[in-house]
């Protein structure tokens, strides 16, 4: 057991800059020091930069609690509080340092993070376990099978094990998968063909970078509105209705923290409407690491593969303008398959899973300190 573990929140500095940026820099490097450890790449690490950027989200409230053990920051949890809806719901991202894991240091930043959101009316935590691709292929190993059915995560890995002596039920898997950028032309030229000859001319391709025009603006609103109501695996249902207000907002706080956002969707032209949509966003600072969010394609329009007609063309379009982007990296739930054999097919490789944890807590009213 760590000895003498102080907690307390971080001072976020107003730039990485003065002496004041210290113990921020310390916080953010912990976490990438974890990422090494995981991943064996810093590729879903912040740089400092970036997580100051992403602290000025106008959707989430952000709060950081630091364990110090000899003045020395060790340990980080990240707790990001929603603004817009799941006003009830805390998701926390717990960071040790590998020399201070197995100490106790954990236990106490995560019952303090517990506290935090409690006093803040939040009551359902989120956190989650991460697990690569070479933890997974032991048959022998005990599986842990979440609430929904679908996927696994090794039952006798540390953090397994430490999520549940901490409370926390396993609640759904989601599949970490990453491709090599650029795409082969050949590839290219081959999944293209397939997907046109399956659509036969019925649809149009849509691109835009940032900022959607304005002539699909509403219809992307309704277009991401029905995406919850199909129960598309992956996107959930939110209490919030989109509408173009609500869509340019968002675009002007991404534009804000420095990221780029390449999209494309697709028209169906005999209704004049938009039924499908797949972005990817590009970090401020890591050009080189692209993320891959959403792809969403209407219920009706399913089975003319417009999912792998939309995903190659916009993956095409991304290395165009952003021709430093080596991986772009995806999460999906296992029970998605449709979408995991597009990515298949697109050349994405399984690099492991991360495991969603939840934890109710009792209301007792503000904590004493």
């Amino acid at each position: 057991m760590a000895s003498d573990v102080w907690i307390e929140q971080l001072w976020i500095p107003d730039s990485l800059d003065g002496p004041d940026a210290a113990d921020f820099l310390a916080a953010v490097e912990v976490g990438r020091k974890v990422r090494m450890q995981t991943w064996g790449s810093d590729d879903l690490a912040y740089a400092p930069q970036e997580k100051l950027l992403e602290l000025a989200d106008p959707y989430e409230r952000q709060v950081i609690l630091v364990a110090k053990v000899d003045g020395e920051i060790v340990g980080a949890a990240d707790i990001a509080l929603p603004l817009a809806d799941d006003l009830d719901l805390a998701e926390v991202t717990l960071d040790i340092l590998p020399e201070f894991q197995g100490q106790g240091v954990g236990r106490q930043l995560l019952e303090a993070a517990e506290h935090f959101a409690r006093d803040e009316g939040r009551h359902r935590i989120l956190i989650d376990t991460n697990h690569p691709g070479a933890s997974l292929t032991d048959g022998a190993a005990e599986q842990l099978v979440p609430g929904s059915g679908f996927g696994f995560v090794p039952l006798g890995s540390r953090e397994v094990e430490f999520a549940r002596l901490t409370g926390y039920t396993l609640q759904h898997i989601e599949q970490f998968s990453a491709c090599a950028l650029p795409l082969d032309s050949m590839l290219v030229a081959e999944l293209e063909t397939e997907a046109e000859e399956a659509n036969a001319g019925r649809y149009r391709l849509h691109h835009w970078t940032d900022r959607c025009p304005d002539q699909w603006l509403e219809a992307v609103a309704a277009l991401e509105n029905r995406a919850g109501e199909d129960g598309v695996p992956g996107v959930e249902a939110a209490d919030m209705v989109f509408d173009g207000g609500i869509l340019r907002e968002a675009e002007d706080a991404t534009i804000a923290q420095g990221r780029r956002t390449v999209v494309t969707a697709v028209e169906h032209l005999a209704s004049g409407t938009l039924v499908g949509l797949t972005t990817i966003s590009v970090l401020a600072l890591r050009p080189d690491v692209v993320f891959q969010d959403d792809t969403v394609v209407l219920q009706e329009h399913r089975g003319n593969k417009l999912g792998l007609l939309i995903k190659v063309a916009n993956m095409e379009r991304l290395s165009e303008q952003f021709p430093d982007a080596r991986v772009l990296y995806t999460w999906n739930a296992p029970d998605n398959r449709y979408l995991l054999k597009v990515n298949q097919q697109l050349g994405f490789t399984t690099a492991g899973v991360t495991g969603i944890w939840e934890k109710e807590l009792p209301d007792f009213g503000p904590s004493v300190s």
